[in-house]
């Protein structure tokens, strides 16, 4: 059956009233406008070139790297504490749910400073990671790092959601049946939250593209070794306003191109 209402719905309900539709339109504006300046306003002749630039490439590719492995992190990492407060009672468990949610409103140079003050040379945790040969700030790791500590929350709250919707009854069927806990999880509650896991996925996958502030305070900004395409663009826009446009174009158009394709393959309902 199709989304859209039929004439007759419509004209039963009657015209949208103008206390509601002139907000909603100024909302779109606020949202579109700025993406339809910065098409317009992109130098579009040096486009290409700009693409195939030796830091552009590294910027992309270092993106593309922290991307990936930040989704790969929350999914080994954050599916079992998503499981965890969903499925689990245990003393403390709202305060953890409160900390998982924290980094969602923590501004990103504080949660870059956090990041120092734990795992930097000097931090809480620091001199034991450098004796065992591990140093973390202003590296490639810190990058990732950083964009899966602003991330996590994201992917964890939504497949939490997930798994509580789907509720517990399935699994105490299958535990009358003889199945383990394991079991259960594997077979039983992954697939019932698989949407809530591709939801978060995607989630934390575009949260991670766009970091910054955490990413520059606790990795710093070196080319082809911490500079992902914002610090480049923030970098630019310094000395090259114009060039800067370029590149939030390009960051632009593989977000949307990435986004589109995720949605196309996973998100849309019958």
């Amino acid at each position: 059956m199709s989304r859209r209402s039929d004439p007759t719905t419509r004209q039963t309900l009657g015209r949208p009233p103008a206390v509601l539709v002139v907000p909603a339109a100024l909302a779109a504006a606020l949202l579109v406008l700025p993406l339809v300046a910065l098409v317009l306003d992109t130098p579009w002749s040096t486009f290409l070139d700009q693409l195939g630039s030796q830091p552009v490439r590294e910027a992309l590719r270092l993106t593309a790297v922290a991307s990936g492995a930040t989704v790969v992190a929350c999914l080994v990492l954050g599916t079992p504490l998503a499981w965890l407060l969903a499925r689990v009672d245990f003393r403390g468990r709202a305060v953890l749910r409160a900390a998982v949610a924290v980094p969602l409103v923590l501004p990103p140079v504080v949660a870059g400073v956090a990041l120092v003050t734990a795992l930097g040379r000097n931090g809480l945790v620091g001199p034991l990671l450098r004796e065992g040969g591990i140093t973390l700030p202003y590296t490639t790791g810190a990058v990732v790092i950083a964009h899966t500590f602003v991330s996590m929350p994201f992917y964890v709250l939504s497949v939490e959601g997930a798994m509580r919707s789907s509720g517990e009854r399935f699994d105490v069927v299958a535990a009358s049946l003889g199945a383990t806990r394991w079991t259960t999880f594997r077979r039983v509650t992954l697939p019932l939250a698989m949407p809530g896991i591709l939801a978060g996925s995607v989630l934390a996958w575009a949260r991670s593209l766009g970091e910054f502030g955490a990413t520059i305070t606790f990795a710093g900004n070196y080319p082809g070794t911490t500079q992902t395409m914002p610090s480049l663009i923030y970098t630019t826009l310094q000395g090259d306003p114009a060039l800067a446009r370029t590149l939030s174009m390009i960051l632009l158009l593989a977000s949307v191109a990435i986004l589109a394709a995720l949605r196309n393959r996973w998100l849309t309902t019958p």
